[in-house]
């Protein structure tokens, strides 16, 4: 099932200095580089590595839904500090204070959390902001626009007006608001691109936005152009693989095309201040597995 299908439901070979493309083997501290070759890779980095590391729920999407507890267990036990919650599906039809007793036991935080547009809506928000503050999450990004939102460049610009509205009241409460982008909101509409639109008509002081890597791919844009771009309004990123762009999937992290060393890199000054997290949507076996992989790839990577 495609995300923004969950999300709604229960709420070619390129030239590798166009995207930055990279091999498994070099992309990730745990390949099998060696010697002088491994030296230069490390001596090209700033040396750095995340100090904390998310996961987007997600990610272990079936697990959760038949054992939250023990899934929260589970990625504790994978070695992620963090992880992103899933407000949009109410986290499987979790209480929030429930939820939040799981994460103290586990020992893990939720600073921020998916929601559904509909939460930053006037009669939602407070109710919205309230449980956030009783999960402790920081950022409430938008996980998707719904259907009709995305049919015109005008209803993107809209859409990002009411993020401006709900981001000031939000602020209010030491929260931001921000979005999260899917591959189709990198469309053209009108001779523009949808989601650059919305990010441009976004206020930096009240909305900050969530980079996801490897969906900026799949809609056929390189995320290190957006880095570029936009860097500075981007305070969270989902570090999501390609095997190719406009790929239909996506691939584990170190084994597709995206440079994510440089990607992070180039956020590498506040980084600190950032929330990253691992989002795995598809797995070559079991979803945990897929994520234990992912963390020795990103826990243990230079940039």
């Amino acid at each position: 099932m495609q995300r923004r299908t969950f999300v709604h439901t229960l709420g070619a070979a390129l030239i590798a200095p166009a995207i930055g493309c990279t091999s498994s083997a070099t992309a990730g501290a745990g390949g099998s580089t060696a010697g002088t070759a491994a030296a230069a890779n490390r001596a090209a980095t700033g040396g750095r590595r995340l100090k904390r590391v998310g996961l987007q729920l997600y990610s272990l999407r079936d697990a959760a839904r038949g054992n939250l507890d023990q899934t929260l267990a589970d990625i504790r036990a994978a070695g992620y500090d963090d992880v992103e919650l899933l407000m949009s599906n109410g986290n499987f039809g979790t209480p929030a204070a429930q939820v939040r007793a799981m994460l103290d036991k586990h020992g893990l935080k939720a600073p921020s959390t998916h929601m559904g547009s509909q939460s930053i809506a006037a009669a939602n928000l407070e109710r919205t902001l309230d449980e956030a503050s009783i999960l402790g999450h920081r950022y409430l990004f938008v996980a998707s626009l719904p259907g009709d939102a995305r049919r015109s460049l005008d209803a993107y610009k809209a859409w990002g007006d009411r993020m401006n509205e709900a981001g000031a009241v939000a602020r209010k409460r030491d929260i931001w608001i921000g979005f999260h982008n899917h591959g189709d909101d990198h469309v053209v509409l009108d001779g523009a691109v949808a989601y650059d639109a919305l990010l441009e008509r976004t206020d930096p002081s009240v909305v900050r936005m969530q980079l996801d890597t490897g969906n900026a791919a799949m809609g056929g844009k390189d995320p290190l152009d957006y880095m570029r771009r936009y860097g500075d309004r981007y305070w969270s990123f989902h570090i999501k693989d390609v095997p190719s762009m406009r790929a239909k999937n996506d691939a584990e992290l170190g084994k597709g095309i995206l440079d994510l060393r440089a990607i992070l890199a180039l956020a590498a000054k506040d980084i600190d201040q950032k929330l990253v997290y691992v989002e795995q949507e598809s797995y070559p076996g079991a979803p945990i597995d897929s994520v234990k992989r992912d963390y020795e790839w990103i826990s243990k990577l230079e940039f």
